[in-house]
């Protein structure tokens, strides 16, 4: 092949994934996967009230056990200092003093932590975590968020003070109006990889975690916070992740609990929860239950929306979340009123969950829209494109990009939606009924702060550092993307480092802003080393500017047609390599601008009338999410979206029996997960329109739209299918048949 000089401004090229050889290989490591000198291992005994006090907890069996090295409880532990202070050095929000795990004999939830036990194998650990046994002060316990809404009050403060826009109830004064409930248990995260903390000492004052994490630089504030120890004394590696979905957003009290351990002992420690441990103790989407209620007139246009939502949080922690935020912002409506509730119960503190907030609150919004589109007799797309919102109905702003009604249109093209007949039950296939349904997701584009490390070398081969993690959606690979296109140096000679807290501070990896933030700090260190290596082109008449100047193939070529290869700029200057150091935040511009990334999903059902079984037959989603950077891994996280989406819309659910306050299926043989068998193949399509303001890529977020809104099109399929609208997630057989 010749040699090439790329063209900025063209479409990103198709890479496969830079990490996927070592972790198809086996080669990644995990934070479990560590085996230092001396490892011994931490198992978490577990108590089996809800609520109540230890009054005595029996521990001799298992110091007697063999193997085991300590047993640590409320009553030996090793001093956290951060604790002492009364601060939460694991917050999440930080609302609320948080489990300060062995720092009394307060049980708030049923399967918290009393004991981690140390020996020097995981199965004599495991063996004397059984012998523990603690004596209670029982007292009554409340885990039924349908009864705290019958009888308690919820969480008072501004963030939960009924909303007004316009007019209140103006809902109520139009000639088509819907009022429903819709109702979500509680789903839960479960990811293929364990939650584990391997953790070394150096001493007191310098420790090493190599944890499970979304947030590298968040991890390792944690720990410095709980020990009261410099940050830069806290090395933290999370190189590899397999799967976060948010349970990895925050630092939870095992890390504390592991590194606790670990100092007792003198020696390092692995922790790894057990797949019960991770139904309570690293957080979930909480159960919610809202009312939806929207009114337009004849024409399809909105007169008036509300939107009430009651969820649930720990007693310890009040965890929030934006269930109503879409509501308010999606449509063009001038009158909308939405109130979230807070109830605290005697569980764990739920966390964010992919979608978060939006996820739950985009159920009963795109049910009730198409609950309205049957009763005015209009198509579902048509309805919402009338009452598309120009600019941003809370604020007023102008977008600083979206391309919704192209979205629409992609995926009503490749889905096939104009063969869908109207009527509700009057489609079928091989003696299945037919359902065709569709839904909006929304969730806003941001971008935050970052720095990035790089270094050219003489071999053209550019390396790049930031302590930012990887959860799966592909990070280095995109990053690679953003400096193969600007550099013109291929692929294969870059190198992505991430997941080590000695890099320069990257992203928590959430929300759906990794790209426009990294990559944005990515884009400028690229231009900076475009200005180093041009500045190393002295003429006799003046100097080189970049503009004047293609870069490729790890060279650079002149107007005058000279070819200068990076690697003899960089001898000429005699240096051993060009280093630099980029920062990037917010970019100012955007206080005038809203933004957003959008989704449409398209979802045909099959339903079967005799035994009410729903398969998912086909689904198209489309996307506007601004520049697609990496069209492999992009892709790939839209099918991840519909997969954990299949799973929420049709059986996820964690049960609770309340009489005790326990997990009735707190592991994968009762709590049901898809599996191969139930997805289809899943088209995605994108928009692929920059967004010029956002970030100088042109990328919105994509993570949590993947997600957003798919529940309901599933349970809008299952209506057109059959005529039965359900309103509680998941839809299993038995509510299809009722």
């Amino acid at each position: 092949m010749d040699k090439f000089f790329f063209d900025t401004s063209a479409p990103f090229a198709d890479i496969d994934r830079v990490d996927g050889k070592a972790k198809v290989t086996g080669t990644a490591k995990y934070s479990a996967e560590y085996e230092l000198a001396d490892l011994v291992y931490g198992v978490l005994a577990t108590s089996n009230i809800t609520k109540g006090t230890i009054t005595a907890i029996d521990t001799k069996s298992a110091e007697k056990a063999p193997g085991v090295l300590a047993v640590i409880t409320h009553l030996n532990a090793p001093k956290v200092p951060g604790y002492d202070e009364g601060q939460n050095p694991t917050k999440g929000q930080n609302n609320g003093k948080g489990l300060r795990i062995f720092n009394d004999n307060i049980i708030y939830f049923n399967g918290q932590p009393i004991a981690l036990v140390i020996a020097d194998t995981f199965e004599r650990a495991t063996h004397a975590a059984s012998l523990i046994k603690a004596q209670y002060n029982k007292e009554a316990s409340h885990t039924d968020l349908t009864e705290a809404i019958k009888n308690d009050k919820p969480i008072e403060g501004d963030r939960y003070k009924e909303n007004t826009r316009g007019t209140k109830d103006a809902w109520k004064s139009a000639p088509v109006q819907i009022d429903t409930t819709y109702t979500m248990p509680i789903q839960v995260h479960n990811p293929m990889e364990l939650h584990a903390t391997t953790v070394r000492w150096d001493g007191d004052d310098k420790v090493t975690v190599w944890d499970k994490t979304q947030g590298v630089v968040s991890t390792q504030r944690s720990v410095a916070e709980a020990f009261k120890i410099d940050p830069k004394n806290v090395q933290v590696n999370a190189q590899f992740v397999g799967g976060g979905f948010g349970s990895a957003l925050r630092t939870w009290p095992h890390t504390i609990a592991a590194a606790m351990g670990a100092k007792k002992v003198g020696k390092p420690l692995k922790l790894v929860l057990t797949r019960p441990q991770m139904f309570m103790l690293v957080g979930y989407r909480p159960a919610a239950i809202q009312r939806m209620a929207i009114g337009a007139d004849k024409d399809g246009r909105l007169i008036g929306m509300l939107h009430e939502a009651s969820s649930m949080t720990s007693t310890y922690e009040t965890f929030n979340e934006g269930v109503v935020a879409m509501t308010r912002q999606l449509y063009d409506c001038k009158n909308v009123n939405t109130k979230y509730n807070i109830y605290p119960l005697d569980v764990s503190t739920p966390t964010w969950m992919r979608g978060p907030g939006e996820a739950t609150g985009s159920f009963p919004l795109e049910c009730g829209m198409d609950e309205l589109s049957y009763a005015l007799n209009i198509d579902p797309i048509e309805l919402r494109k009338r009452n598309y919102a120009e600019t941003d109905p809370e604020n007023g702003k102008p977008y600083s990009s979206k391309f919704l009604r192209e979205a629409y249109d992609m995926g009503a093209e490749k889905f096939g939606w104009k063969n869908r007949k109207p009527q509700p039950r009057s489609m079928n296939e091989d003696g299945w009924l037919v359902g065709y349904g569709m839904s909006t997701g929304l969730f806003g584009a941001s971008r935050g702060e970052a720095k990035v490390a790089a270094k050219l070398l003489p071999d053209g081969t550019l390396v790049l550092q930031s302590a930012v993690s990887d959860s799966g959606p592909g990070t280095a690979t995109t990053m690679t993307q953003i400096a193969s296109n600007l550099l013109g140096i291929p692929p294969a000679k870059i190198k992505f480092e991430l997941g080590d807290s000695s890099f320069p501070p990257g992203p928590t990896q959430g929300g759906s802003t990794t790209t426009s933030t990294l990559g944005t700090t990515v884009h400028n260190a690229c231009e900076s080393l475009k200005k180093k290596l041009a500045g190393l082109l002295k003429t006799q008449e003046s100097e080189v500017l970049p503009q004047d100047v293609q870069f490729g193939n790890g060279e650079m070529r002149l107007k005058n047609g000279n070819v200068i290869t990076y690697a003899d700029a960089i001898k000429a200057a005699n240096l051993p390599a060009i280093e630099i150091t980029e920062a990037s935040g917010r970019n100012p511009e955007m206080q005038k601008y809203s933004a957003y990334s959008y989704s449409v999903h398209f979802v045909k059902v099959k339903v079967h009338p005799l035994t009410g079984v729903v398969r998912i037959d086909k689904v198209v989603s489309a996307a506007d999410a601004g520049t697609i950077i990496s069209p492999k891994t992009a892709a790939s996280q839209m099918k991840g979206g519909v997969v954990g989406g299949i799973g929420g819309a049709l059986m996820e659910e964690g049960v609770i029996d309340h009489r005790y306050g326990r997990w009735v299926n707190n592991n994968f043989a009762d709590y049901h997960v898809p599996v191969h068998a139930d997805v289809p193949d899943v088209e995605v399509v994108f928009v692929n329109k920059p967004d010029p303001i956002l970030n100088p890529n042109g990328a919105k977020g994509m993570g949590e739209i993947a997600l957003i809104g798919f529940a309901a099109a599933v349970a809008n399929a299952v209506y057109h299918a059959t005529g039965k609208r359900i309103r509680e997630l998941p839809i299993t057989p038995d509510k299809v048949l009722l």
